[in-house]
């Protein structure tokens, strides 16, 4: 049986320096020091909305050019959507690789910028 969209979400936040895992609001956040770059939403919850997701801090321009990109991959997510957030749709079409880019890319908007020396972009 293969690992469950959690186990494989948490894997791949908790690979990024100095991440770590709090629940928050009665669902898993992922944290560099105490700044939110990602968050689970089970689709058994009402941000869920039915399918399981991710919701990942990005840019607004990026947010818009996903969006447009792929509306049936990415999603506005609730809440924290307005301020740039992108959510993504964890299922069987998971496109893991680029998930993991995509939370790459948050850690880096909360990672402080000592942390960020540290670890330069690749």
């Amino acid at each position: 049986m293969p690992p469950s969209a959690l186990t494989r979400l948490r894997k791949a936040c908790l690979a990024l320096p100095e991440a770590h895992e709090a629940e928050a609001w009665g669902t898993p956040t992922f944290r560099v020091k105490n700044k939110l770059f990602a968050m689970y939403a089970s689709g058994e919850t009402h941000v869920g909305k039915g399918r399981n997701g991710v919701w990942i801090k990005s840019t607004s321009g990026n947010q818009e050019l996903l969006l447009r990109a792929d509306p049936k991959r990415f999603f506005f997510p609730p809440y924290v959507g307005k301020g740039g957030w992108i959510g993504v749709y964890l299922d069987a079409k998971t496109d893991w690789k680029g998930l993991a880019s995509l939370l790459d890319d948050g850690w880096r908007l909360s990672a402080p910028k000592t942390l960020l020396k540290k670890h330069p972009a690749k």
